[in-house]
């Protein structure tokens, strides 16, 4: 069987929404984004809770399309916070599924895409995957360490779609991915800015409760100082504080608005505070950026902004202004983690990769 006779249907679960997709070979025939109120999914501590209602949303999305199209050879999901893994495309086994339900490594929204993809995959009795998930880990012992002793630093990333882009600005530089350094800043719920040097992330800040700069969601770096007084205020639970952090905060902790085109209308009318957060925001993503810069040695063929909100033409020209010196700024806009799920699935079934097993 060739790679355009296989039909996969992709599950992508983001913070506030499921994405899925079915592909006829590498042509997306069919996408649908389903969206999940804040309120249905406050009243889930952890995110694997929520598989029923995600589930409910895909199953009658499934059932609207013609049965002609839900002959599926695989199922792709997104690759959740796991241990550290070499970059690739994983079969889903019960260990992997063990660790997501329990949450070992993360309580992100992505854990539900092996939970999802490998429902249907009984259901349909074909193979299920994940490529390149959020733990793909290339960084250098240095780049762990964290000058505490005992934490150490994460190696975690939008890394699906910041590979995406990567090869796609390489091709119109006429090179492979592995031949060029790029900087990418995939902005959305999350930012993650990567230092990509030759295909591999060799530094990124931690983009769910970790370094990098506050999102319209997630808190970012903070003065140490004042975080600890607030851990020990008795004002949080442990859980709250994790809440607080990972959702609450941000553009959203701010504003009490997390949506970027809702905030710029804000701007639009005259909103101070508004343009003040929206203007650090920008600021701390040009930091890091200069940050990845340093990691590469200033040796940086291009730089790319990507993700939901590299659609706002206001907020790439704001982060080019003060990046452009470093290498030439390419706006990618959106995410592109359908096709590389999909592609994933493809090169496991035609034996182009061969699947690892996570273990």
């Amino acid at each position: 069987m060739t790679a355009g006779d296989l039909r996969i249907l992709v599950i992508n679960p983001g913070s506030t929404s499921t994405k899925v997709a079915v592909f006829y070979g590498r042509e997306e025939v069919h996408r649908q984004t389903i969206e999940h109120p804040a309120d249905d999914l406050a009243r889930f501590a952890h995110v694997a809770e929520q598989f029923d209602l995600r589930l409910q949303g895909i199953e009658a999305w499934l059932e609207s399309l013609p049965a002609a199209d839900l002959a599926f050879d695989a199922i792709a999901g997104r690759g959740a916070p796991l241990k550290p893994l070499e970059g690739g495309t994983y079969i889903i086994t019960e260990t992997m599924l063990n660790d997501i339900r329990t949450s070992k490594y993360s309580n992100h929204a992505s854990n539900l895409g092996a939970l999802l993809a490998d429902h249907f995959a009984r259901t349909y009795r074909i193979p299920a995957y994940i490529t390149d998930p959020i733990t793909v880990d290339n960084f250098p012992d240095i780049a762990r360490v964290s000058g505490v002793p005992g934490i150490a630093r994460k190696c975690r990333s939008h890394v699906l779609n910041i590979k995406a882009v990567g090869w796609t600005e390489a091709t119109k530089l006429g090179k492979k991915l592995t031949d060029v350094n790029f900087i990418v800043a995939h902005m959305g719920g999350g930012i993650s800015i990567a230092a990509l040097a030759g295909g591999l992330i060799v530094e990124v800040n931690d983009a769910l409760l970790g370094m990098g700069p506050f999102s319209p969601e997630r808190a970012g770096a903070l003065p140490i100082g004042a975080l600890v007084d607030l851990c020990y205020s008795g004002t949080y639970t442990r859980e709250e504080m994790i809440a607080l952090l990972s959702y609450k905060s941000g553009l959203a902790g701010y504003l009490g608005e997390g949506d970027l085109r809702k905030v710029e209308e804000k701007i639009v009318n005259g909103d101070q505070k508004a343009a003040i957060i929206y203007e650090a925001m920008c600021y701390q993503i040009a930091k890091e950026i200069g940050a990845a810069a340093a990691a590469l040695k200033g040796r940086v063929d291009g730089i790319i902004l990507t993700g939901g909100m590299a659609n706002s033409k206001r907020l790439t020209d704001t982060v080019t202004e003060y990046v452009r010196f470093i290498a030439p700024v390419a706006v990618i806009p959106g995410e592109h983690e359908m096709k590389s799920l999909a592609e994933g699935a493809i090169r496991a079934l035609t034996g182009v990769e061969t699947a690892k097993v996570y273990a």
